[in-house]
């Protein structure tokens, strides 16, 4: 059995199989840009599944840019259709399609771990070329555990970043386990938190987490 596609990945579906997404979900068919989003190489990211979703089906979605409403589209696709996938962008990646005002704090980031990635407005900015970043965007992060020398230090690099950002940073400090918001991780040992994974939510303390870091 496959392991399943870690949040946020970034995958893209084949033809074939978009049409049958389509005819899967007629009520989208009324938005061109949605019907052709895979013929135009754009991807989808993976979410935490649904109450909803079919059992056995990767579920995906497509947020649109706020020129198209800025829907969020749930839909659900069989990995024999997903022809390619890969972690969200790395940071770094990203920052020319950036404002100009966010590129110093961006620096600052990647100082403090060049190995974070990105998974909203700037991502899908830089991936699909469309405009996505507005004037109230924030800056989504993942920054992943096993990069971290010092877990705590990270997080109070963080949170004296993010007081002096022109944006708001949000985002995951990520694990084996899944991804806890990294706010959250600011609080005692003791302090239960969740953990985002692909296939739920679950709870652990903020030591049991941190525990997991890989030097």
């Amino acid at each position: 059995m496959l392991e399943p596609l870690a949040r946020h990945s970034m995958v893209k579906a084949s033809a074939a199989g978009w049409s049958a997404v389509m005819n899967r979900y007629p009520e989208l068919a009324s938005e061109p840009i949605v019907v052709g989003w895979a013929h135009a190489g754009r991807p989808l990211i993976v979410r935490r599944p649904a109450c909803s979703d079919t059992v056995g089906l990767v579920p995906l979605g497509l947020p649109l840019p706020p020129s198209h409403g800025k829907r969020r589209i749930a839909v659900s696709l069989a990995t024999a259709v997903i022809v390619a996938s890969a972690p969200p962008p790395l940071l770094a990646d990203t920052a020319t399609a950036a404002p100009e005002a966010w590129r110093e704090t961006i620096e600052k980031l990647l100082q403090l771990l060049p190995e974070t990635r990105t998974y909203g407005s700037l991502a899908w900015q830089h991936l699909t070329g469309l405009p996505y970043l507005s004037d109230s965007s924030d800056l989504d992060l993942l920054w992943p555990l096993s990069a971290a020398k010092q877990p705590g230090a990270l997080l109070s690099d963080i949170a004296r970043i993010a007081k002096q950002a022109p944006m708001g940073l949000d985002g995951e400090i990520t694990g084996p386990t899944g991804g806890v918001q990294w706010r959250e991780l600011t609080g005692t040992d003791a302090d239960e938190v969740l953990v985002k994974g692909p296939a739920g939510v679950t709870t652990t303390t903020r030591a049991a987490f941190l525990a997991g870091h890989v030097s």
